[in-house]
């Protein structure tokens, strides 16, 4: 015998409501029974098996299927941000909300990370164990990587070789990697034309993403062109800039070229559900459709 949960005697009160009422008599009399000897066999009969079949659902129900989870790694330009750092968003924060119930997003992008300390700390080990087949992990490292001043500089040699392990390390549990290179700084020339700061480890990212046949989100560039359009004056719109007094998290002001605030956030990561629609058409069948008005 088996105990049943709450919720599974609710499973069974439920599917017990659509059994046919011509199935569910009983027979209270002999004379009654005598008089219908065959629509007692046969109904009992199909009642045995509609009963079992609907109690076998009820208690064991069938997994969902197609379900996906994209996993996110990488460092503060994507990562979720406490209370206290905002408005400071990451591009990940509004990005988990452009999905069907099918996707799961565990962004696990860290501050600070670089592709070496987000393996080091093992923050990548756990995410590998739990992946499954059909999976997605979107890769963006960089900034932390290249600045040697940093305790989380990486070598460009070993910045290869751990976006390398990563890809192999997804596609051993067939999932999908995915590449990005790091997102752009606002940093404008005396002319008022951007300047790239990433173009050595985006180069990397870029080659890694060639010779092992990986969809790459060129983000670096992307970004640089949103920075443009946007202009000198205007793009600071997109990142955490405040005014002394203007956010009790920052009241000495903020003038940061690295972080986005939501509006930048939120125009970051429809840059890239953009690449995945053009890139990626299996996953972004799952990115939801804004309704059609009538």
């Amino acid at each position: 015998m088996f105990e049943c949960s709450g919720r599974r005697h609710a499973r069974i009160a439920h599917v017990l409501h659509f059994i046919p009422p011509h199935l569910i008599y009983l027979q209270h009399t002999r004379q009654r029974r005598d008089a219908y000897p065959t629509r007692v066999k046969i109904d009992t009969m199909k009642l045995t098996i509609l009963l079992t079949s609907l109690l076998v659902f009820a208690i064991f129900p069938p997994h969902a299927k197609n379900e996906i989870t994209i996993w996110m790694i990488g460092d503060s330009t994507m990562s979720v941000k406490a209370v206290s750092a905002y408005p400071e968003t990451g591009w990940g924060m509004p990005f988990v909300y452009f999905w069907d119930s099918t996707v799961t997003v565990k962004n696990l992008a860290q501050n600070g990370r670089s592709s070496r300390t987000f393996m080091q700390e093992n923050r990548w080990q756990p995410a590998v164990d739990n992946m499954k087949e059909g999976d997605y992990v979107f890769i963006e490292f960089g900034h932390n990587d290249e600045v040697p001043s940093k305790a989380s500089y990486t070598t460009q040699t070993a910045f290869k070789a751990n976006l390398t392990k990563y890809i192999t390390d997804t596609r051993k549990k067939n999932a999908v990697p995915v590449l990005l290179t790091p997102v752009a700084r606002r940093k404008f020339d005396s002319t008022g034309r951007v300047e790239g700061t990433h173009e050595a480890y985006s180069a990397i990212v870029r080659e890694v993403a060639k010779e092992n046949n990986v969809v790459l989100i060129d983000l670096d560039k992307k970004s640089m062109a949103l920075i443009q359009a946007w202009g000198v004056e205007k793009s600071a719109n997109l990142f955490n800039h405040l005014a002394p007094g203007e956010h009790p998290n920052y009241p000495e002001g903020k003038d940061d070229n690295t972080h986005f605030n939501e509006l930048g956030a939120r125009i970051i990561a429809e840059i890239v559900l953009k690449e995945i629609r053009e890139q990626q058409p299996d996953l972004a069948a799952h990115i939801l459709v804004a309704p059609t008005k009538k």
